[in-house]
């Protein structure tokens, strides 16, 4: 445990699926009470997550939180009270042009999703076992991106994830930020410099909180920089073998609402 860490962090940042969500997606009422005495007691909750706010908001609402949240793996910050995005780092177009590009030249059966602040692109292979929110669009990647781009999603069938998103990483290297958050042949893509760590860094400095102040929890590759920058990172039970290698501490499962545990330990 870092030294400096005070006894009760002044900033609280959550992942939300494998992490604060339970494995069926709900929120426990251990956790829901955990977080309550956690923002009672003037520490600032931040839930970090991968989902764009319209599927951030009613986690907010199961939570009674209304603070603030880094969506899109730290493209957008979103003020859940308000329903606002407070800012956002989107891509440059030619370099989301360049990243299909690339993608379809070595895979050549890949499919995109485009997020972007106000709406969902899908192009037509993209299945689905959900219905689409209002405002989606379809059509070809490639015309998807004319609007600034947060997030780009691939689904590739490449085998195991792990060696692909090491060599798509490096094929994109200075074009993107590529992630794997534990979907199935699912990568996602952010903006040069984009994390949630990043994210959550800037947002501290605003709020005059260091590092050291801060603690994380996450489970998925997209979690690491996150746990990473906080002055304690901590992984679930279930979490992905190399954020469990990487965090300060490994604390219980979703399942067992390990989150609220935790935060019982550090503001009961």
């Amino acid at each position: 445990m870092n030294p400096n860490l005070s006894d009760r962090p002044r900033l609280v940042a959550t992942d939300l699926d494998g992490t604060l969500l339970r494995p069926d997606g709900t929120v426990g009422e251990r956790t829901v009470a955990a977080i309550a005495t956690c923002e009672a007691a003037g520490s600032v909750l931040v839930l970090a997550t991968g989902r764009p706010p319209r599927w951030t908001d009613s986690i907010g609402d199961l939570l009674n939180h209304q603070g603030l949240a880094v969506c899109a793996n730290g493209a957008l910050v979103y003020d859940l009270a308000r329903r606002e995005v407070v800012s956002s780092h989107t891509m440059v177009q030619p370099d989301a042009a360049s990243i299909i590009n690339t993608l379809r030249r070595g895979w050549p059966d890949v499919v995109f999703a485009v997020e972007t602040v106000d709406h969902l692109g899908l192009e037509a292979g993209w299945q689905l076992n959900w219905e689409p929110p209002a405002g989606t669009r379809f059509g070809d990647a490639l015309d998807l991106i004319e609007t600034p781009v947060l997030k780009l999603l691939a689904k590739l069938d490449a085998g195991p994830m792990e060696p692909t998103l090491a060599r798509i990483a490096a094929e994109l290297d200075g074009l993107a930020e590529v992630t794997w958050s534990g979907a199935k042949n699912l990568l996602e893509m952010s903006a040069p410099g984009v994390s949630k760590g990043v994210a959550l860094a800037e947002l501290a400095l605003s709020l005059g909180i260091q590092a050291v102040d801060a603690i994380a929890f996450g489970d998925m590759p997209n979690d690491l920089d996150m746990l990473r920058w906080a002055g304690r990172g901590l992984a679930m039970a279930n979490a992905h073998p190399v954020v469990r290698a990487a965090a300060d501490e490994i604390i219980g499962s979703n399942e067992d609402e390990g989150v609220a545990a935790y935060l019982e330990t550090r503001f009961g």
